[in-house]
């Protein structure tokens, strides 16, 4: 009789307790991962891509607008320039051409 009711609780028990620890943790598991993770990721993800888009973004616009900028307005301004004293000059030998045509 001994040996039937250890079989029989030993079956029962690895029986039920597969099934409630796998319904048990399923559950748990999904609801407290699912918890966890939008928080600690809602949180760490705004803080870290604040963090790091601040950063991020400042030195790489600070450099990238510097060196566009730079050299933007370097060619900018030589062109208008060269193109200011194209048209002084072209000008100017207008006048001269018309003051010694009369």
């Amino acid at each position: 009789m001994n040996i039937y009711l250890s079989i029989y609780l030993s079956i029962y028990l690895s029986i039920y307790l597969s099934f409630y620890l796998s319904i048990y943790l399923s559950i748990y598991l999904s609801i407290y991962l699912s918890i966890y993770l939008s928080i600690y990721l809602s949180i760490y993800l705004s803080i870290y891509l604040s963090i790091y888009l601040s950063i991020y973004l400042s030195i790489y616009l600070s450099i990238y607008l510097s060196i566009y900028l730079s050299i933007y307005l370097s060619i900018y301004i030589s062109i208008s320039i060269y193109i200011y004293i194209y048209i002084y000059i072209y000008i100017y030998i207008y006048y001269i051409y018309i003051y010694m045509t009369q």
